[in-house]
């Protein structure tokens, strides 16, 4: 009954959230495309500085271990973004040298560079699932570590890390939508990364003691994915020159972002 609770609390708080993301992201909202890259790097920062970090902190682990946690996730980031890059310049080269080779599995990939020919390749879009997928790992042995406290708690927990993903989840949303060139592709991307919730629900049921002293590892490395893509990929492309009212805008934005988990973070506290 435990398992069970445990795998709906995690997939409706893991793929839930993406959905809900994806509604205010390209229903409510897909008309500020521009301004939802400064809602997300907001929303980014806001969840690594505000949620993660301090919550891998407040527990047993040593600050020096949980920094250098940090420093190795942002490496690890960083040589994930070049390879990605790497990767996208050597297809580039092939679709140029000899369009009929190595066509077999890079149908998305044609796709994606008629669409974005003259423009950057995508970056960021591995280290956000990625990053993703260890948080949402995380999330499911915290969800799994609730239901197996009280049953209620559990509830309480689920709800509290839907709402909490919302925003987090309309950022990685509008660093996809950038490289990908369907919505469907971005929100299946994320949902795959969100079901992983329910992955980490059902070993923190089954190994909930033994992973609860990784917990905070997991949120660290999570949280360098979400400050790398903010720092080396979304504020970069802000960094432009631009009128003062769309400065104000950008920062308004920003802002949004950051309020958003802000304020998430205050009434899911509030709750507990």
């Amino acid at each position: 009954m435990t398992l069970l609770a445990i795998l709906v609390g995690t997939l409706v708080a893991g793929i839930g959230s993406v959905w809900v993301a994806a509604w205010l992201s390209f229903g409510i909202l897909s008309r500020y495309t521009q301004h939802m890259l400064s809602l997300a790097a907001g929303a980014l920062m806001a969840t690594s500085f505000l949620h993660l970090l301090p919550e891998a902190f407040e527990s047993e682990a040593g600050a020096h271990e949980l920094f250098m946690t940090l420093l190795v996730g942002l490496l690890f980031f960083f040589l994930l973004d070049k390879a990605e890059l790497w990767h996208h310049g050597h297809e580039h080269g092939h679709d140029h040298g000899h369009a009929h080779g190595h066509s077999h599995g890079h149908a998305d990939h044609e796709h994606a560079h008629s669409a974005h020919a003259d423009e950057e390749p995508p970056r960021g879009q591995w280290a956000v699932l990625a990053g993703d997928s260890v948080h949402c790992f995380g999330d499911g042995i915290l969800i799994a570590s609730a239901f197996i406290a009280d049953m209620r708690l559990g509830v309480i927990a689920a709800l509290a890390v839907l709402a909490h993903e919302i925003p987090h989840h309309m950022g990685d949303l509008a660093v996809l939508r950038q490289g990908s060139s369907s919505r469907q592709a971005a929100i299946l991307k994320v949902s795959m990364a969100g079901a992983i919730t329910a992955l980490g629900g059902s070993v923190g049921y089954v190994l909930v003691d033994a992973l609860h002293d990784w917990l905070p590892y997991f949120l660290v490395v999570a949280s360098s994915s979400f400050v790398y893509v903010a720092l080396a990929d979304l504020i970069p492309q802000l960094q432009k020159r631009l009128s003062a009212r769309e400065t104000a805008a950008q920062i308004l934005w920003l802002s949004v972002g950051i309020g958003m988990v802000v304020l998430v973070s205050a009434v899911a506290g509030h709750q507990h």
